[in-house]
């Protein structure tokens, strides 16, 4: 017997008091349907519906069944309707890991504007310089710098993320712009410190890795606390451009322009990248957030 489809059967007559009108809104003849109630009855040992010719009526006991079907059915229909939705338009939660730095100056008040978009998606945001693992983190996007990851998953470059000396002029006026590299040995360091530690800071002459960092006057993984100590004069700042590129804008900073680059990997092609699985990107609601991270952060 199909419980479901007899339950919905027995709500139709109980609401309607007739067999006859019941059936017509399933497109069924009465003799199926009521044979398919009859069936319920028996397997619920207990007679649901008083029959006589004029009239359907419940019993006490069919009385009691039909409130509590009739909410279970409502239920069932809801949660039907959600998974559909589910596949259908963006909704649900979306969980989304990105780096502190990045997350605080680009992508959180992208986000602002995703939600005015996409009112019925309820965001989860991470902040954290901690490597996003899709096979351990129940993360739907995540957004990390450095380099491609290995994993099977779709990475999509946003920009390139090398670093970049800046400091303010009152502090190049008063301690010296260095001109060479290895100059930045003088000077007092503002660094970055990632989960592996502070970024050094390195540079390739004379056919060689150097580590030409200065001597550290703060620390912090705060990329923004540290952007207000280079602005305030008190040493020499290294993050990516698109990090200080308010402040040198603004004229607060200045970028130096040293004869060789200065990077903190034995690399200069470090980029931020959006990370998602592929199979996740069926889901409206992760390949709405994709293709908008990347439109707008791309502009």
């Amino acid at each position: 017997m199909d419980q479901l489809r007899a339950i919905n059967y027995f709500i139709a007559v109980a609401e309607i008091s007739s067999f006859t009108e019941a059936a017509k809104q399933f497109g069924v003849p009465a003799s199926s349907l009521s044979r398919r109630i009859v069936d319920l009855e028996k397997s619920l040992e207990a007679t649901l519906l008083l029959r006589t010719t004029r009239v359907v009526k419940l019993t006490e006991v069919g009385r009691d069944y039909y409130h509590q079907v009739k909410q279970l059915v409502e239920q069932l229909e809801a949660t039907n309707r959600s998974v559909k939705t589910y596949h259908s338009e963006p909704v649900g939660k979306l969980r989304i890991s990105t780096t502190v730095g990045f997350g605080e100056g680009v992508v959180l008040p992208l986000l602002e504007e995703f939600s005015q978009q996409y009112p019925k998606v309820i965001l989860d945001v991470s902040l954290s310089d901690e490597l996003a693992m899709f096979n351990r983190d129940d993360v739907d996007i995540a957004i990390r710098s450095g380099y491609a990851p290995n994993e099977r998953v779709v990475a999509v470059k946003l920009m390139d993320n090398n670093f970049y000396p800046v400091a303010s002029e009152g502090y190049l006026a008063h301690a010296g712009t260095p001109i060479h590299a290895s100059e930045l040995k003088q000077h007092a360091g503002l660094y970055y410190r990632t989960p592996d530690g502070p970024t050094p800071w390195l540079s390739y002459y004379d056919k060689q890795w150097h580590d030409v960092s200065g001597p550290a006057a703060v620390i912090s993984n705060s990329g923004q606390w540290l952007i207000n100590k280079a602005i305030n004069g008190e040493g020499i700042l290294m993050l990516p451009r698109w990090s200080v590129r308010q402040s040198v804008e603004a004229k607060q900073l200045v970028e130096i322009p040293l004869k060789q680059a200065v990077n903190v990997v034995q690399q200069m092609d470090l980029g931020v990248f959006l990370i998602y699985q592929k199979q996740r990107y069926a889901v409206p609601k992760v390949k709405m957030a994709v293709d908008f991270l990347i439109e707008r952060i791309k502009q």
